[in-house]
């Protein structure tokens, strides 16, 4: 998730020639990394890949600020890497205004952002089409950045572009003016989910807070969301932590991704160590209260809306590899983390889903809290670890208690993760019905 300069995703190089292996990860940064085969087999897509479900003649919607100069080489080089095809379409457009002249300075962490989502959507859905919507301002804390973000999401839901928008980015709740200043923001998620495009957004790597100034430098030392994660009309996507063996086997169930009292990773990643908060954001919303479809999770949400829906992976003790060469940027192989990863992997699951039901499936959420309810198969538990993060300002040292994962819903991993040989099929029969 991108908050300010896309500090939040978390970035470092690892190889300017050839992906690192896992063993040179866990030398370099003390954790391992895994590649789209591993991460293909994790979540179990293979059968799906074999019937022809890859997210054929479905469009997936990446949007970001800036984008990236680089990006359709980078992807190219990327697919070769790693025997992927090359989507069928790969459009970028502009909607909201002509973006400036690239500048390493204020567009290289967007650039980084766009990077992974772009990647890892691709290698989730292989053959779905992708369309970077690209806006002209940073999206940072507050209503920095939306009206231009609301605009271009309003085109592509006016134009019929995609079935499926995925978004690696949001503001604490608490930033915002008023509450009233969001819901003037909603007009692309009310029109997405009248013309039933699905909307997704990643919860954030704070943990339980969230940033309290534009510069990204302070907390806050209580409970906190990011929108649009805690939007009613969007799906908030949170973190996981994989345990995978080079095969892409798990060798430990997934929990919740947590790496803020991690020693040796806040060294990698802060130069300190820490404890910093790196975790997944989740939590009870402080502006909607608890929609419809979670009227049966009351009991971990009371009468909030809460967030997130469901989780996939973004630990950085467990990095992905994406490849960057834009300007700013020594052009290699890079490892990443955050649920700016988990957002567009769940895009693919998605987009896999819309092809199986022949038309896209616009809000999911009653169909994600219909499936936990009846114990669907495709639904895995995510039942171990909690958000709960600490750290030092201004000379304090806090900590902000979130949630704890268990069996059923929880504001950490929502409704779990996925098995997608079986998730894909359920949900599109469950969303079918367009609710």
């Amino acid at each position: 998730m991108v908050s300010v300069q896309p500090a939040s995703i978390r970035s470092q190089l690892a190889s300017r020639t050839q992906p690192p292996t896992e063993a040179q990860c866990v030398t370099s940064f003390t954790v391992p990394c895994y590649d789209p085969a591993q991460v293909e087999t994790a979540y179990n897509e293979k059968p799906l890949f074999a019937h022809g479900i890859t997210g054929r003649g479905q469009t997936i919607v990446i949007v970001d600020a800036f984008g990236s100069p680089t990006i359709k080489s980078d992807l190219a080089t990327f697919d070769k890497q790693f025997g992927l095809p090359a989507p069928p379409s790969f459009r970028i457009i502009q909607p909201a205004g002509a973006v400036g002249p690239y500048n390493p300075t204020t567009m290289s962490g967007w650039a980084g952002e766009t990077t992974l989502d772009v990647e890892w959507s691709h290698t989730i859905a292989p053959g779905a089409n992708i369309l970077l919507v690209e806006t002209p301002v940073a999206e940072t804390e507050g209503t920095a950045g939306f009206p231009q973000i609301v605009e271009a999401e309003n085109y592509v839901v006016d134009h019929h572009l995609g079935q499926v928008i995925t978004q690696s980015f949001g503001a604490t709740e608490g930033t915002f003016p008023t509450a009233r200043s969001i819901f003037q923001l909603r007009s692309a998620y009310i029109n997405a989910f009248q013309h039933h495009v699905t909307v997704l957004a990643s919860s954030g790597d704070t943990g339980a807070t969230g940033y309290s100034n534009v510069a990204g430098t302070l907390f806050y030392t209580h409970p906190a969301v990011s929108w649009p994660a805690s939007d009613p009309l969007v799906t908030g996507v949170g973190g996981t932590q994989l345990s995978l063996n080079a095969a892409g086997q798990r060798t430990a169930p997934d929990r919740v991704w947590n790496d803020t009292y991690n020693k040796p990773l806040q060294e990698v990643f802060f130069g300190n160590a820490g404890p910093n908060p790196l975790a997944g954001g989740g939590g009870r919303s402080a502006v909607f209260s608890r929609p419809p479809y979670q009227n049966g999770v009351a009991n971990a949400t009371g009468n909030a809306r809460g967030v997130p829906d469901i989780s996939m992976s973004a630990a950085c003790s467990g990095l992905v590899v994406t490849y960057q060469s834009f300007g700013g940027v020594a052009p290699g192989w890079y490892v990443v983390c955050g649920t700016s990863e988990a957002s567009p992997l769940f895009s693919g699951m998605v987009a896999m889903a819309d092809q199986v039901a022949g038309h896209s499936l616009g809000l999911i959420n009653p169909a994600l809290y219909f499936l936990s309810a009846v114990h669907a198969p495709g639904l895995v538990p995510v039942t171990m670890g909690n958000n709960t993060v600490g750290f030092t300002q201004n000379g304090k040292s806090y900590t902000v208690h979130g949630s704890s994962a268990g069996r059923g819903y929880s504001t950490v991993a929502g409704v779990g993760t996925v098995n997608a040989a079986l998730f894909v099929p359920e949900l599109a029969r469950a969303a079918g019905g367009r609710w």
